[in-house]
């Protein structure tokens, strides 16, 4: 086992803002996508049940390049893989607009796959932020980070808002320039993060996998992560376009996408600190719990108010369960372990939210939005039964 590096004081507020920055650059990159990945599917797809895939195979790409990215992390070090996330942004703006001018669904659908290549490298800046600093301190840097990207809750719908109608009649295509040049600048400011090590300096080492995940607690932990983000996700798909088709303005489900976002993000300034005294598993179950409020607000009508309500809540749950989760992940593993257990972690949760992010464009082109909200509430259930059992065996600890 290696000797764990702590970053001094200065170079770890230096890493917290500039993650924190990024994180709220490549959050405006998913928006872009969320807000509007449905309804460009919906108008350029060959039928209206394929109008998700789009989203659904940016969460692929999500999926697919987790591992090699973390792979190429453990050889090069995070900077390299934060590069390549980063230049794979710019290419899915370019891409994407392309799409929107000659009308190609196949090309958006791989522009969509490369901005989740881009997102997926976006949520490790959350670990990230926690190398190089001392255990006690971890839970409020990730937090912290993640915290970072409220802004992308008033960049992403702005891009969209401000730049929707700029191309008539090709509606957004200006919008995917924007976010190219966004992720541009989220490059730049990733160049100035400090390892806490030289690049491959941590290539082997560690326990085997199969070991780290015996551990108790381990699976469950993982679990409420990959079905708190699914869950989101689930949901997110398919609200922009459920807006749509119930009458609402897309300025009113960008402003309704917006404050989602901003809910996902705000609480990370002092979610850090929640867990810091109660306890991951206890803030990860109310996160759970806010999330199926967040279903049932939505089951109470298709009026404006019921999806404001409805995504503000889910944007809060996903941060208190996702956080929570996240922070627990950390105790798993050594040092030397971290990049392969964190890529392990985010490749269970964008797998399970492969299913999530389809199966929700189906049940809404079949069943309607109620179908999606009731379907959200199965998966939650299960997952806050498992974290209870985490708690009563552990005596309530935290």
């Amino acid at each position: 086992m290696s000797a764990e590096h702590f970053l001094p004081a200065a170079d770890q507020k230096n890493n917290i803002i500039r993650l924190s920055a990024a994180q709220a650059l490549a959050g405006a990159n998913s928006v872009v996508f969320y807000a509007t990945g449905a309804i460009v599917g919906n108008a350029i797809a060959p039928g209206s049940s394929l109008a998700t895939l789009p989203i659904t195979m940016f969460v692929l790409g999500m999926a697919a390049c987790i591992l090699p990215l973390g792979s190429l992390a453990r050889k090069k070090g995070r900077k390299a893989a934060f590069m390549v996330g980063t230049g794979a942004g710019v290419v899915t703006g370019l891409i994407a607009a392309l799409s929107v001018v000659i009308g190609s669904f196949i090309l958006f659908c791989i522009a969509a796959f490369l901005g989740g290549a881009y997102a997926a490298v976006a949520l490790s800046f959350r670990f990230a932020a926690t190398d190089g600093v001392a255990p006690e301190r971890r839970a409020h840097a990730l937090s912290l980070v993640m915290g970072g990207g409220v802004i992308a809750g008033v960049i992403g719908p702005m891009l969209v808002s401000v730049t929707m109608d700029l191309m008539p009649p090709h509606t957004f295509a200006v919008t995917f320039i924007a976010q190219a040049l966004v992720a541009v600048v989220s490059a730049w400011i990733l160049k100035g993060v400090k390892a806490t090590e030289p690049a491959g300096a941590v290539k082997a080492g560690g326990r085997p996998l199969r070991e780290i995940v015996r551990q108790p607690g381990f699976v469950r932990t993982v679990f409420c992560g990959a079905v708190t983000y699914m869950v989101m996700n689930f949901l997110m798909t398919a609200a922009p376009l459920a807006m749509h088709m119930h009458g609402i303005s897309q300025q009113s489900s960008n402003l309704g996408v917006q404050w989602h976002v901003i809910a996902m993000y705000a609480p990370g300034f002092f979610t850090g600190k929640l867990i810091n005294r109660f306890g991951a598993m206890r803030v990860a179950a109310a996160g759970l719990i806010i999330t199926a409020l967040s279903a049932l607000a939505g089951l109470g009508g298709t009026d404006i108010f019921h999806y404001w309500l409805s995504l503000i809540l889910l944007g809060l749950g996903w941060n208190f369960g996702f956080t929570g989760a996240s922070a627990k992940i950390i105790e798993y593993h050594q040092p030397e372990e971290k990049t392969q257990v964190q890529s392990l972690n985010d490749f269970v949760v964008f797998g399970v939210m492969i299913v999530g992010s389809f199966s929700s464009g189906a049940l809404l082109n079949l069943y309607g939005w109620n179908a999606v909200l009731w379907g959200s509430l199965v998966p939650v259930g299960i997952a806050f039964l498992g974290i209870f059992k985490e708690l009563q065996a552990n005596g309530q600890k935290k």
